[in-house]
């Protein structure tokens, strides 16, 4: 098992944030998916947990088979998903636990996440006191600004180099920007990825990590990119944003959308905590050292067709 820590900075507080981080995750994965492809919203609903309190429990299945690099098409198989489950009680989440995110065809292979986030610039050590370490793990800071994303997945206008806030003032993000800008908070990700697979394990869960690494990059950088959208939205307006998002994703891809209920908490299933699951951002097409990649076309650099509240609802009166 390969285990990191990330530390992302962002210019916002952890309260903006919890709102953020639902309203980006809800319209990257409406960008992502097409018919038979997607996103697909399993469960969405009220968790309680004895040790962290209320919380929301959602459980995903990532349809991806053509968004796959070529060298991995080549040996999986057709119909190919990544169920995640995870346990969000703000500001402290969960995404998997060693069990629950996992490829539909590959039983050895799993990823758990424990996310928390706190108002500094990542300077908290220790931060987990997980007993679930073994030994020391490598921490890395990931720089929303000036650390480089694939070439194909970057938008200048998603670029906090250049990105200004109308709304909050806030950006373009400068040279040492974690030193000096206020409000400042950090998302610490603990990431563990195994693959017990004897000759690969290694080279995998190195391979892996990059793609989080990315994953993560893309996703923060979205959500201060984003923050004009979502800035100001109550927690009632970004669930029901959520659920409508949730029922065009379905739909979309030919699935029906499960209600989204917040008023109600049910019984606990588990006792986990940690982090609402990241944005599910294509995988590469970089296959690891140990494949032959086949050269593929660039891919459009084009911004997908935004998704807005108002244009849901505008749809939803349509109909």
């Amino acid at each position: 098992m390969l285990v990191k820590e990330y530390r992302i900075c962002m210019p916002l507080t952890t309260e903006e944030y919890r709102v953020g981080q639902l309203y980006t995750i809800s319209k990257h994965s409406h960008q992502e998916s097409e018919k038979g492809e997607g996103v697909e919203v399993v469960k969405n609903e009220p968790h309680e947990d004895p040790v962290h309190g209320p919380g929301q429990f959602t459980e995903k299945r990532v349809h991806l088979s053509s968004k796959l690099p070529s060298w991995a098409r080549a040996v999986t198989p057709r119909i190919f998903y990544i169920t995640e489950k995870a346990w969000n009680y703000y500001p402290y989440t969960i995404t998997a636990d060693s069990h629950s995110l996992q490829c539909s065809f590959l039983p050895k292979f799993s990823i758990y996440i424990e996310t928390k986030y706190e108002d500094n610039c990542g300077d908290s050590e220790n931060i987990f006191h997980s007993d679930k370490i073994l030994g020391d793990h490598e921490v890395a800071f990931l720089d929303i600004a000036f650390d480089e994303i694939p070439e194909r997945y970057y938008r200048s206008l998603e670029d906090p180099r250049f990105f200004s806030s109308a709304k909050t003032g806030r950006g373009p993000l400068r040279e040492g920007w974690r030193q000096h800008t206020k409000p400042i908070m950090c998302s610490y990700k603990l990431v563990s990825v195994k693959f017990e697979v004897w000759g690969l394990q290694t080279r995998v869960e190195q391979f892996v990590h990059k793609v989080i690494r990315d994953i993560l990059l893309i996703g923060h950088r979205q959500a201060f990119a984003w923050v004009d959208e979502w800035c100001g939205m109550t927690m009632e307006e970004v669930r029901r944003y959520e659920q409508e998002t949730q029922e065009a994703t379905n739909e979309l891809i030919g699935l029906v959308a499960p209600a989204i209920s917040v008023s109600e908490v049910g019984q606990p299933t588990a006792t986990h905590s940690a982090p609402a699951s990241a944005p599910s951002t294509p995988l590469s097409d970089e296959a690891p050292e140990f494949l032959a990649p086949p050269k593929t076309r660039p891919r459009k650099k084009s911004a997908p067709e935004t998704l807005t509240l108002p244009a849901l609802r505008e749809r939803a009166g349509a109909e």
